[in-house]
């Protein structure tokens, strides 16, 4: 039971044994995404999201939301409600040329039984000594956008990252992205360069005597205090909207990743250079009803006769406007591509306008 400690540093994703770090997948809590649109269209809403999720997605796109004050929540729970994803956005409008927002952002896994102690020095095992505590990262994001003309947008976001398991270990981290949009005749452009400084996370570590007799037994390096680096990535999104008969509007976007860190399993791998693309679509009905469906994660694995095969992972969902308030809906994973379970994603948008 000891090795729960080993459980926690591969929960945080960390890399423990250099002093400055550019782990592949370094705060990737960071791009699980946020809002049931925007999972529901396989995070493909770069150049059309208009709303206080744009704080996270794009702050750029800040200044679409025409509300004076809009509030965005949303809760999933992940590995059967082991891990808990929670996220919050306020945008604000200062005038007609600027917006601003603050996001909150939370993925944690908590109640993690710290056993260390379960067992005394004689031998004999007593349940009263088992203390839990949590592995948690959370991002604090403040946004600010501002419409150059009647086409172009920019915005830029400042993070502060705060990454803890229990007493052991903790890290603060800071990074900035910037983005802007192009928007003309129903068309958007869009580009988000996150991490674009290299977001680093310092890392402090507080070992207690068993922890470290766990390390050492196991055959682990003992971790050093030291900085992780997460090296920039661009998000590229184009969008087309089509305005139908009887108030309908259908909505394609196309976003592609473009990460820095090295090869990953994406449609287009390479080093140090991976491509990653996914597309998005949205219908809706008087601007009340919203239907949407995207695909994304296209990976190549190999099939029982070591076949290279390509996966993607398709991804539906439901919104309504009623009176200023927006629930959105999506259920994610439903090609049931990958050993995860069905997630179902919930979110709320909370329109507040002066008379």
């Amino acid at each position: 039971m000891k090795y729960i400690y080993l459980i926690v540093f591969l929960i945080l994703g960390s890399n423990l044994t250099s002093q400055i770090n550019t782990p592949k997948y370094s705060n990737e809590f960071l791009n699980i995404g946020v809002g049931a649109r925007s999972l529901a269209m396989s995070n493909s809403v770069i150049s059309s999201t208009n709303s206080a999720m744009s704080a996270y997605l794009n702050p750029a796109n800040l200044i679409k939301n025409e509300n004076d004050i809009q509030i965005g929540l949303m809760h999933a729970e992940y590995f059967a409600g082991i891990a808990k994803y929670d996220f919050g956005s306020i945008a604000k409008r200062i005038d007609y040329k600027s917006s601003f927002g603050f996001s909150f952002l939370r993925f944690g896994v908590d109640n993690i039984p710290n056993t260390s102690e379960l067992i005394d020095a004689q031998g004999n095992v007593n349940y009263d000594r088992v203390s839990y505590f949590s592995a948690a990262d959370l991002a604090f994001i403040g946004s600010y956008a501002r419409k150059l003309n009647r086409y172009l947008s920019v915005g830029g976001s400042a993070k502060v990252i705060n990454r803890k398991a229990g007493d052991f270990a903790s890290a603060w981290g800071f990074g900035i992205d910037l983005s802007s949009t192009y928007s003309k005749n129903d068309w958007s452009f869009a580009l988000v360069a996150k991490d674009i400084t290299s977001t680093f996370n310092v890392w402090k570590y507080q070992l207690s005597n068993e922890m470290i007799s766990t390390f050492i037994s196991t055959g682990n390096e003992l971790p050093q205090n030291g900085i992780e680096l997460t090296l920039p990535k661009l998000i590229l999104g184009v969008s087309k909207e089509f305005h139908l008969k009887n108030n309908i509007n259908f909505l394609i976007e196309l976003n592609t990743d473009i990460s820095t860190d090295g090869k990953r399993n994406v449609l287009i791998s390479g080093n140090p250079f991976s491509i990653d693309p996914h597309f998005g679509a949205e219908i809706s009905i008087k601007n009340i009803v919203f239907v949407r469906a995207g695909v994304g994660n296209i990976q190549k694995t190999p099939d029982l006769t070591n076949k290279i095969i390509y996966t993607i992972q398709p991804n539906l969902g439901l919104g309504i406007n009623i009176k200023g308030i927006e629930i959105e809906y999506a259920l994610t994973d439903i090609g049931d591509v990958s050993i995860a379970e069905y997630s179902n994603i919930f979110s709320l948008k909370f329109n507040i306008n002066s008379k």
